[in-house]
This record gives C-alpha cells, structure tokens and sequence, in this order.
C-alpha cells in the first residue's frame, strides 16, 4: 500500500511539473524563436508531443479506476473544454480534450473482453479512419467547416506562429485505448508509448513530406501499437483461436 501510494505521488508531481512547463509554453509560444518548416516539425515531433503524451503515459494507473468514475471525469472534463472554448481559452481547453479523450478511451477498454478483440480494432480502423479522412465526414468537415475541425481536435503549438499542427479527437482516444490495453494485459507497456508518440511524428512528418495537407493519423498510430507488441499479440490471438476451436468441439451435455 506504501509503494502504490509512493508511485501515485511521484506521478501526481511529476504531472504538475509537467503541466507548469507546458503551460508557459502554450502560453508564451508566439513570443519565440522562429523555425524552418522542417525544424519546427522536429519541435513537434521530438519535444512537444512527447511531453503532451507524458502526461497520458503518467496518469495511466487511472484506467483501474471504476468506470462510473472514469465516466464521471470524462463528462467534466469534456464541459470543462466546451466551457473554456467558448470562453477563448483555448490552450487550456486543449488539455481538457486531452484528458476527456484518454477517459472515454480508457472507458471503452473495460468493454474489451479479450486482448485479440483490441489487436482486430487495430487492424479494421485504419481502413475506416482513411476513408473518413480522404473522403468521408473528416474530408468534409476539414474543407467546408474548419472551424467545428478545430474545435475537435488538439492543437500543438509551434513557436513563433499562432497555429500548429492539428490531431483529430478520435486520435486521442485511441492513443490512451492503446495504451490502456498494453498495461491491462501485461505487455510492453513503455515501448508501446515510445512507439505510439512516434508514430503521430512520422504521420506529420509524412503528410510534410509529400506536401498534403492532412494525412490520418490511426494507421501508423495502430501500427504503433502492434508492432513493438507482435509477438505478444500472436501469441495471444493464437491462444485465443485455439479455445475457440476447443469450445466448439467440446460435446454438449445431454439436457
């Protein structure tokens, strides 16, 4: 009990130290160094979302909380976002995404029975988030109202310039689902974030590269899960195939 609540403080802190540096960032931003296109993408990718998904990575612990706890943070902080939207202050409300996001993601989490129904998500929803992206609802919504895309997704910063790179909401839960399902069920839980955080780098890193101006984010952030867990994940899926096959050549008992 000592050492759990030990480890809980020394995350408590280190989320309020974070959050103070992130803060004076967002908050001060502008009044920076100027970067080239590509420096201010290695910015981005090399400081900025790392300490951003630090704090997922710290508060992680929370995914145990009791669901109609983690029900109840979702549905404030998610107020608390459209509260200081409309109030203007938007780099505050963009924490408050981030938080809303990681609950609901690690709500959804307490739905999966089995680790192999997380690994086929991964594997069916970067075909769905390409087809919302080139030429579904995301496609619409980015072109013809930017604003309600703004609203829906967080920002990060770039120093020296009022705007930033933008990530979808849905992209924020399911980093923390990802997450979440690599501390549930035992596997590497801190490549998993190294990957994870990566992979949102070399999507904008990509979508730079070929000079478009959005590409989706949850193939390469699927893949960010999947690969530094593969073998795991085989092992797991295998597992789960074969007491499928057990169950159904079990005979059933007279009645």
């Amino acid at each position: 009990m000592g050492r759990a609540s030990a480890l809980l403080t020394w995350r408590t802190a280190a989320i309020a130290a974070l959050a103070v540096v992130l803060g004076v960032y967002y908050g001060t931003h502008e009044r920076w160094f100027d970067l080239s296109l590509w420096g201010s993408l290695a910015w981005l990718c090399f400081l900025v979302i790392p300490l951003v998904f630090a704090l997922v990575w710290l508060a992680l612990p929370l995914w145990r909380t009791p669901i109609v706890r983690l029900v109840t943070l979702a549905v404030a902080c998610g107020v608390a976002a459209v509260v200081l939207e409309w109030a203007g202050a938007e780099a505050v409300a963009n924490f408050a995404k981030l938080a809303a996001m990681t609950f609901v993601g690690w709500c959804f989490l307490r739905f999966f029975e089995e680790l192999s129904w997380v690994v086929l998500v991964a594997v069916i929803v970067p075909w769905v988030d390409s087809y919302s992206v080139w030429r579904g609802p995301t496609n619409t919504i980015v072109n013809e109202k930017p604003e309600v895309f703004s609203a829906l997704s967080f920002t990060f910063r770039v120093p020296g310039l009022a705007g930033g790179a933008k990530l979808g909401l849905p992209d924020l839960l399911f980093f923390a689902l990802f997450l979440g399902a690599s501390a549930r069920w035992g596997l590497r839980t801190g490549w998993t974030w190294v990957c994870l955080t990566a992979s949102l780098g070399g999507t904008m890193a990509l979508a730079t590269w070929l000079d478009v101006d959005g590409l989706p984010a949850l193939p390469l952030l699927c893949v960010g899960f999947l690969l530094p867990n593969a073998d795991l994940l085989w092992r797991d899926v295998r597992a789960t195939i074969r007491r499928g096959r057990s169950a159904r050549g079990r005979p059933q008992s007279p009645r």
